[in-house]
């Protein structure tokens, strides 16, 4: 089964709570609250968000997150590669984005390198669908990037 990882839908409703504020500068309490996320999480969801640049954090007394982009130019991929590293849907392929062959297999595998076209074609998947898409009401057409 191939599953977005808790951080990652997490980050996805974080992100999608701005929806309606796009501008606008959030605490992590107030994210929290937003979201009926626990605190502990939502907090360490921003910090990681931050640092791949998908929010500013501003610090101070009126300090918070505000969206560096708009939903519509940050994709699903976006979040999962600042959440959870680069997408990897199997540990071939994880080792091959590190430049490492860690698999046992790796000398007599009839598949090697294989498993990377699957990666590519999910990537690209995930890359076409915009948080902006993940707002859009379902009955609603959604525009593709790209």
């Amino acid at each position: 089964m191939i599953k977005i990882s808790k951080l990652a839908d997490y980050a996805v409703i974080i992100l999608t709570s701005y929806v309606d504020e796009q501008g606008q500068l959030f605490s992590s309490s107030q994210l929290a609250q937003r979201t009926k996320l626990p605190e502990p999480t939502v907090s360490k969801v921003l910090k990681l968000l931050s640092q791949a640049n998908l929010l500013h954090s501003i610090r101070g007394a009126n300090g918070g997150y505000k969206l560096s982009a708009e939903l519509k130019n940050i994709t699903v991929l976006d979040v999962i590669n600042a959440i959870d590293g680069t997408l990897a849907i199997t540990a071939c392929v994880e080792h091959a984005n590190a430049n490492s062959e860690q698999c046992s297999h790796a000398g007599s595998c009839a598949l090697k390198g294989r498993w990377n076209i699957v990666n590519t074609h999910v990537a690209n998947a995930l890359e076409k669908v915009s948080l902006q898409d993940m707002v859009c009401p379902v009955n609603e057409p959604r525009t593709v990037n790209g």
